[in-house]
């Protein structure tokens, strides 16, 4: 299903008449958007929303799968594979992550949305309210322009018009940031010479740049070295994971969690570079409800 609902899906949803879903939407009753004239109704708030208003008595939920979804982040992914967790992944994007958190279609999400203050935290209460999510701090990290070897003549977003560039998909939170700097700086996508398709991973993007499949790409300063690129810094943010508070005492969640907290994750970290792990462990939000 797609991110927003139209009146009619949202109708067909609720089981109601699209008389009934505009009214609804005209009195506050149900979340939702006006874009270029059109009522939209933001598919994960919905879901949110009618768990919110259940009554009657509660029965156990059914167990969430063994999946973190979310944002890639190669540092973490060596940390679930190294923790023996048993935890899969689902890679395609922060706000993606957030859906499927919704959706109770996985564990955690892993998060690095850029707000106004701050990180994560608003966009995790508007999707989910107050349920009963943990937001953990995993590490700050660099983020900036990654430049395909030999790549000199790019030092700011201004110098991206004559060059190639390589995207990320729509879901991922670096891609969003990118447009808004993009626009910040009067250009778009539309100014760009875009490489066909887009890179799905942090890796993917890296990879991409030092086989000159691009010249350019807005990624992560911990992958430069490891592949021999170019890297101009622009953004510092926080990687958080969002944790269903009744999977964060599992012992999947918690393998993976007490090796973040040994030497041997700060060790890797170094070996990346590009990781600041000063706030690792802190709570920067849990739910009350639930």
């Amino acid at each position: 299903m797609p991110q927003y609902l139209t009146t009619r899906e949202l109708a067909d949803l609720l089981r109601i008449g699209e008389r009934k879903a505009y009214d609804l939407a005209s009195s506050g009753e149900v979340p939702c958007v006006r874009a270029m004239g059109k009522l939209l109704f933001p598919r994960a708030e919905i879901i949110a929303w009618l768990n919110a208003s259940r009554s009657g008595p509660q029965v156990a939920e059914p167990p969430l799968p063994p999946i973190i979804a979310g944002s890639h982040d190669p540092l973490l992914d060596w940390a679930l594979r190294e923790s023996g967790s048993g935890l899969a992944t689902y890679y395609d994007g922060s706000f993606d992550g957030l859906i499927r958190l919704s959706e109770r279609s996985a564990q955690a999400a892993v998060l690095h949305i850029h707000e106004n203050g701050g990180f994560n935290k608003e966009s995790l209460q508007d999707t989910l309210g107050e349920a009963p999510v943990i937001l953990f701090e995993i590490a700050r990290r660099e983020r900036g322009l990654l430049l395909a070897p030999g790549i000199s003549d790019i030092s700011s977003f201004d110098d991206l018009k004559s060059h190639t560039v390589m995207l990320r998909q729509d879901s991922a939170a670096s891609q969003r940031l990118f447009d808004t700097q993009l626009k910040a700086h009067g250009l778009s996508r539309d100014d760009l010479d875009t490489r066909p398709g887009c890179a799905r991973t942090e890796e993917e993007l890296a990879i991409a740049l030092h086989d000159r499949k691009a010249e350019a790409g807005f990624g992560l300063g911990a992958l430069a070295g490891l592949y021999n690129l170019g890297f101009v810094p622009t953004h510092s943010e926080r990687l958080d994971l969002a944790i269903w508070r009744r999977a964060f005492f599992d012992p999947p969640i918690q393998k993976l969690l007490t090796l973040l907290r040994s030497g041997q994750f700060t060790q890797r970290a170094r070996e990346f570079s590009g990781y600041d792990l000063s706030g690792l462990g802190t709570i920067h939000h849990n739910g009350a409800s639930g």
